[in-house]
């Protein structure tokens, strides 16, 4: 055989080898091709999450920021007319302390009030046992008559509760020894 002859049947069945090669890929490329569009819809999708979820991330910053800013709002709110108050009880006072005295009483009170209901509640513990989670031993005494050892004889400044939680420790004196 010559090499035209030997050449004829190999490129037929090349040719023919072909056809099915690109019968067997059309498949496959659609498939492929299938395979890429949902590639590029999932790439799409997780770019819009990724942008949805720092935008949410920047809201809630935001949110914080906002809420730390104006945390005091309502109690800064409720202390104006205190405040009011104060200032109309000191321009009337003149020079008697009469009036002065009972302005500023009634504005401790209108003060108190707020604080009350803002979760302020003040310790006072006169003549109560002494309590090291609530209470500062500043000094301690010999006991008096009248009053019990371990207990709070004076005390030089009033603690706070914030919700039932310690805001200031009352600084007291305590009767201790015998």
């Amino acid at each position: 055989m010559t090499n035209e002859q030997t050449a004829a049947p190999a490129a037929e069945a090349a040719q023919a080898g072909g056809e099915i090669r690109n019968d067997c890929c059309t498949p496959l490329q659609e498939q492929l091709d299938a395979a890429n569009a949902e590639l590029a819809r999932l790439r799409e999708d997780m770019l819009r999450e990724r942008a949805d979820l720092e935008n949410q991330r920047r809201r809630v910053a935001r949110d914080i920021e906002n809420a730390r800013k104006f945390a005091n709002e309502r109690l800064l709110g409720d202390l104006l007319p205190v405040i009011d108050s104060l200032e109309a009880g000191l321009a009337q006072a003149g020079g008697d302390a009469a009036p002065l005295r009972e302005g500023m009483e009634l504005t401790l009170r209108q003060l108190l009030k707020v604080a009350a209901d803002n979760g302020l509640c003040p310790i006072d513990p006169a003549g109560q046992p002494f309590n090291p989670e609530h209470h500062q031993a500043m000094s301690m005494v010999p006991p008096g008559e009248g009053q019990a050892e371990n207990h709070v004889v004076q005390v030089y400044q009033k603690g706070w509760l914030l919700n039932e939680r310690l805001l200031r420790p009352a600084l007291v004196v305590v009767a201790q020894g015998g």
